[in-house]
């Protein structure tokens, strides 16, 4: 799949994994996020944190119609407030989509998969 968008000139297709390694890659410049977490890796409790290349099995995105959807899975640093990394990540990425690819996001979910002590 991909999302599409349609200008004067014509049609672009961008395809999700592009969508996704934009959106990890914002994610995990903001404070408080040790990394991005794959939605099908839960096993006892336990998260692997993705690689640099894998940060598309951390992001889902979906198109409905003209609204963009985007669904991160991250691991959050201990100690710090949830909520307010989450409104970080959420701001940073619809920002650095717009700006990188000109693509109006309709919104950021985060799904918190754990909270980790960051290494230092």
């Amino acid at each position: 799949m991909s999302v599409e968008l349609k200008n004067e000139f014509g049609r672009i297709d961008i395809s999700n994994d592009v969508v996704a390694q934009i959106a990890g890659g914002a994610a995990i410049e903001c404070y408080g996020i040790v990394g991005m977490a794959s939605k099908h890796q839960i096993r006892d409790g336990l998260t692997d944190i993705l690689r640099k290349e894998n940060f598309a099995k951390g992001v889902i995105v979906r198109q409905d119609g003209e609204d963009i959807h985007i669904d991160m899975y991250v691991i959050i640093s201990y100690g710090t407030k949830i909520s307010e990394v989450a409104y970080q990540v959420q701001s940073k990425v619809k920002y650095t989509l717009d700006q990188t690819l000109g693509m109006s996001v309709h919104s950021v979910n985060i799904f918190v998969q754990g909270v980790r002590v960051a290494n230092v």
